[in-house]
């Protein structure tokens, strides 16, 4: 899995941190997070039914729910947001596969470990002798990044190590010749690799590493329960249950659990996971039909995502705009210097940066957004500079006269700017501000890092699940088309009928 702490060595200290730390007690929900767009085993989406959220991660944190009294609540967010998000009291508990590293130790606190794996290599079907760590030098592997088994191969040296955010991208290159093997987490592997007819898994388990549920550091009270919860569900063989209908019951769980019993449990859900991608990944046109109409209420419910974030976010933009640019054309010296700081600032650094600020960020002063309104709030904050550029020339683009004939007409200088001045600039910048809407329509794809499943997030986690970037892909570029197009026709209206029939220059 996708580990990036590092965000989390600045947060975790976070006051919101403190506050949770007594929140979960008084709730009769039990806020867990996990990545469940592309994390088969773990945590995911049914392909079989899409809506439906499976795993055993999610079955474990169901059953430890239950033991507490409590109803497990499942928020989604991506890897890179989970642990920041814990510290900022999204939720109260983290499960995605988090490995026990002394390191991971040191930025969060552990529940004792639910589940004890090793690293297994995947080849392609025709490939021989690359079974060995040692057989592994001289080749191409491909893992995941910030993982036992990257540090493995790294430690070890003689590879040609690439190492991937998503372990479908892996795969996907291994399928493709682009790597030679990989190394990856166990339950990974096996269920990517030994579901695909033209990759296999090879040699025995290497190594060993120990998954743990994270919890914020000051939040022991949650830890404590959900530990006494989790040694209940181990002592009575409910563990042992969950793992074998998922087939990830195992030698090195036995020996952690103590549990050698072998009870008659049929594998039902790597059963019904592996039936349930045979139908969906078979070959002929009407399984492919089939696929594609099951992703419309996905892809339809992830464009109204998209597109109310973004008209919210340029009405925020467009008011925000003009006012930065009234106050760098008509403002006192000082004001003109906040606008142009302000301005400056924000064209100046990244997008993707502001959203996690203002998400993760603001909350150590005090201030929580939800995603949905730190994803308009980001956006609009940072369109409003480029606007409030497009405004300031819009204004320079109007006659000096017209000022002065509207305040000889007895108008205020207010009411100069509001009823001549300003509705001449608008006129100007419609066209612009249009073609600015679109480019905020495809950068909205950013606000999926706050938990937002807007299009990007939806074509992520559908793409991953059935290894089609190609159709997935056009079916996604497609919602983003037909959402842009009516303001593509509105620019080219705008451009048509909204001269720019006010000649003359000079500031006014």
């Amino acid at each position: 899995m996708k580990k990036l702490f590092a965000l989390l060595l600045a947060l975790a200290v976070s006051p919101v941190s403190v506050a949770l730390a007594d929140a979960p007690a008084a709730s009769q929900e039990l806020l867990w997070a996990s990545d469940g767009e592309a994390n088969v085993p773990y945590v995911f989406h049914d392909p079989a039914h899409e809506s439906r959220m499976t795993g055993f991660e999610y079955e474990l944190v169901n059953e430890i729910a239950a033991r507490m009294h409590r109803k497990a609540q499942f928020i989604q967010n991506d890897w890179d947001g989970l642990i920041p998000g814990l510290s900022r009291g999204l939720y109260g508990m983290v499960l995605d596969g988090i490995e026990m590293t002394p390191e991971h130790k040191a930025a969060v606190l552990f529940s004792r470990p639910y589940y004890v794996t090793s690293e297994r290599i995947i080849v392609r079907h025709d490939q021989t002798g690359l079974d060995t760590m040692e057989a592994l030098k001289g080749h191409t592997v491909g893992t995941i990044k910030d993982t036992t088994a990257e540090r493995m191969l790294r430690r070890q040296g003689g590879s040609n190590v690439r190492s991937y955010e998503e372990e479908t991208n892996a795969f996907s290159d291994l399928r493709n010749g682009r790597l030679d093997a990989i190394l990856l987490d166990a339950p990974i592997a096996l269920y990517y690799g030994s579901i695909s007819p033209d990759m296999k898994l090879v040699g025995e388990p290497i190594g060993s590493m120990e998954y743990g549920i994270a919890f914020s550091p000051e939040n022991r009270v949650l830890r404590d329960q959900v530990d006494a919860a989790l040694g209940e569900i181990i002592k009575d063989g409910t563990l042992h249950r969950i793992l074998a209908r998922w087939n990830l019951w195992t030698p090195l769980m036995a020996n952690y659990t103590g549990d050698n019993s072998q009870p008659d449990i049929a594998p039902t859900e790597w059963d019904h996971y592996r039936q349930a991608m045979a139908n969906t990944t078979g070959s002929g046109w009407h399984v492919l039909v089939r696929r594609y109409v099951s992703f419309l209420p996905l892809i339809g419910q992830a464009a109204l995502m998209t597109l109310a974030v973004s008209a919210l976010a340029m009405v925020l933009a467009v008011a925000l705009g003009l006012l930065l640019a009234l106050a760098r054309h008509y403002g006192s010296a000082p004001l003109r210097f906040v606008a142009g700081v302000y301005v400056e600032v924000v064209r100046g650094t990244p997008l993707l940066i502001q959203v996690l600020f203002i998400f993760y960020g603001l909350p150590a002063f005090g201030i929580r957004l939800s995603p949905f309104m730190a994803g308009v709030l980001s956006l609009g904050l940072n369109y409003a500079a480029y606007e409030a550029e497009n405004y300031r020339a819009g204004l320079l683009s109007v006659p000096r006269g017209q000022m002065e004939a509207a305040i000889a007409l007895n108008m205020t200088h207010w009411q100069a700017l509001r009823l001549v001045i300003v509705p001449q600039a608008f006129r100007t910048v419609v066209p612009v501000m249009t073609n600015d809407f679109i480019s905020l329509l495809k950068d909205s794809s950013l606000v999926s890092v706050i938990t937002l499943t807007e299009l990007s997030q939806t074509y992520v986690r559908l793409s991953s699940t059935y290894y089609d970037y190609f159709g997935t892909g056009i079916m996604v570029g497609l919602a983003y088309l037909l959402l842009g197009l009516p303001f593509v026709r509105l620019a080219r209206m705008a451009e048509r009928r909204l001269g720019r029939g006010f000649s003359g220059a000079g500031h006014h």
